[in-house]
């Protein structure tokens, strides 16, 4: 398949989403897996895209992308949400590895949203750490609910974007990158029955978001 050499966020974003419409009609080509593609990167890497998405077994994100070594610089938290660390690892893949397109990637089914949803309505909470996560999401939620979005999916696609919002409030550097033209930030939902990812949000992209179906 053919490689864009420095690709601008456009033609990162087209290849990411090629690669999944290849895995979505099961004709993966499986690029950059092999031995050459190990010994070619080893000295350096040069991923086209930073894929900031949610720890789910189920979002291997270069299986679903069709990717393989040195092509994504991937950041997964449950819930997609977003500290300290993850800013910086992401500020990390754009600023020292010059990626072009920032991904936030959520997932319908996602048991963080899910445990945020059970908690607005006065359920427990859970304990430990996992509570940082879904009071993390429960913003998200409540948003969602008070501008009349109430399912699953609508509830998804405001946690999304509300995470692309909070990349582009909290990070200088991707900011001052989308405006100057050479970074892309967008948010996409994936859908675990059939492996397609939906466009939600874009920043820097002059790419229509699809009207919600």
């Amino acid at each position: 398949m053919t490689e864009i050499q420095n690709p601008m966020p456009r033609d990162a974003f087209d290849l990411l989403m090629a690669g999944n419409q290849r895995f979505v009609s099961g004709t993966p080509e499986h690029p950059n897996q092999d031995a050459t593609r190990r010994t070619e990167i080893a000295p350096s890497q040069q991923p086209f895209a930073v894929l900031f998405g949610c720890s789910d077994s189920r979002l291997a994100a270069e299986i679903i992308f069709d990717r393989g070594l040195g092509d994504l610089f991937v950041v997964r938290t449950a819930g997609h949400v977003a500290g300290a660390e993850v800013l910086g690892s992401i500020e990390y893949g754009v600023s020292v590895l010059d990626a072009p397109l920032v991904v936030v990637l959520g997932h319908d089914s996602c048991g963080a949203i899910a445990a945020a949803r059970a908690a607005a309505d006065g359920g427990r909470v859970p304990g430990g750490f996992v509570r940082d996560v879904v009071e993390r999401v429960t913003p998200s939620v409540l948003a969602a609910r008070a501008a009349g979005r109430d399912q699953a999916d609508e509830i998804l696609a405001e946690h999304i974007e509300h995470t692309v919002d909070l990349l582009m409030e909290r990070s200088r550097v991707l900011a001052e990158r989308v405006a100057a033209g050479r970074l892309g930030v967008v948010g996409l939902s994936y859908r675990l029955a059939d492996g397609s990812a939906q466009l939600v949000a874009t920043r820097g992209l002059h790419t229509a978001v699809p009207a919600a179906s």
